[in-house]
């Protein structure tokens, strides 16, 4: 049995369509990214999956139980995470779990077990009967996750679990990520950052304007563009206008600046390698480092959303 069973699922907001008859398989233990552009339609999904909003056609299951005919039960299995923070700042952080481990209708003992595993986990147990409007942004969002633990679930949404976050809490949460999906437990994540999918994920959908473009893991994804390679240089001194320069030599399709470094875009990384040195030299410049690298799961999502996520906007619905 699979944790989630989606079938031509869609929604309709009056003329706009948010979900345009997608279907799509979460199998049980897996990591499952769900990428997307603002707007694609993550955010609907999970409010169908997780019975807040009804679709307007098709059907979503989970482990077997129909999401909007057999609600109560269906919701019994999910910890669900949302982007935004749904702690009580009045309270601590003991209180918020063990609140939101009475909804769920938790044991005290097992609770207050769970309460204190789960905030020793993610290093908040010093700090657990401090009020939580002290919390720092990162504490927030490891409280909100633990919370959505709190009831042991077999299946957890993590919408943008790390957006915005610290390295530690960063750290903290993608190491968590790992240990459930090692205990079994499905987790379907949404978020906008590409490196945590390709980190995290064992298979990726990537969303387009309600409509899903791929699903496969994000190595697969990555070899279905081998065309999209790319040659990462480092010069000292950089020259002037060396973007210009650069993106004149033979094969480049593309120069992107990264810091100190530049990615060109190339279908022949070997000519690229022989006209950067040729550059440098004619710049009198020194290649501190040069590096290859295959499509990145970032040119992946460009070429089936048609979308440069660093310059262009898309719909605000989502």
């Amino acid at each position: 049995m699979n944790a989630i069973e989606v079938s031509h699922l869609t929604k309709h907001f009056g003329r706009l369509v948010a979900l345009n008859d997608i279907t799509f398989s979460v199998k049980e233990g897996e990591t499952f990214g769900f990428l997307g552009p603002n707007g694609a339609g993550k955010t609907t999904t999970i409010r169908i999956l997780t019975g807040i909003t009804v679709p307007t056609g098709g059907d979503a299951q989970l482990f077997g139980r129909d999401i909007v005919k057999d609600t109560i039960a269906a919701r019994r299995t999910m910890g669900i995470v949302h982007e935004t923070s749904n702690i009580y700042t009045d309270l601590t952080a003991w209180q918020n779990l063990m609140f939101t481990a009475q909804l769920y209708d938790v044991q005290k003992a097992l609770r207050e077990k769970r309460g204190r595993e789960l905030l020793e986990l993610f290093g908040l147990w010093e700090r657990k009967d401090d009020k939580t409007n002290g919390y720092s942004k990162g504490m927030k969002r490891r409280l909100t996750i633990a919370m959505g633990l709190i009831n042991d679930p077999r299946l957890i949404f993590l919408d943008e679990p790390t957006s915005g976050l610290d390295v530690q809490s960063n750290l903290i949460i993608r190491d968590v990520i790992r240990d459930l999906n090692a205990k079994g437990v499905t987790v379907f994540l949404t978020t906008h950052n590409i490196e945590e999918a390709n980190l995290t994920c064992d298979r990726v959908a990537i969303i387009n304007r309600g409509m899903i473009a791929a699903i496969d893991s994000p190595e697969k994804l990555k070899g279905t563009i081998q065309s999209v390679q790319s040659v990462e240089v480092a010069l000292d001194p950089v020259p002037a206008h060396a973007e210009e320069g650069l993106r004149g030599i033979a094969t480049v399709s593309e120069v992107r600046k990264l810091g100190d470094k530049f990615r060109l875009i190339t279908e022949d990384p070997p000519t690229v390698i022989d006209g950067v040195m040729a550059y440098a030299k004619a710049q009198k410049a020194r290649v501190i480092s040069v590096n290859t690298y295959g499509p990145s799961l970032e040119d992946v999502f460009i070429r089936l959303t048609g979308l440069d996520v660093r310059t262009k906007g898309v719909r605000t619905v989502d």
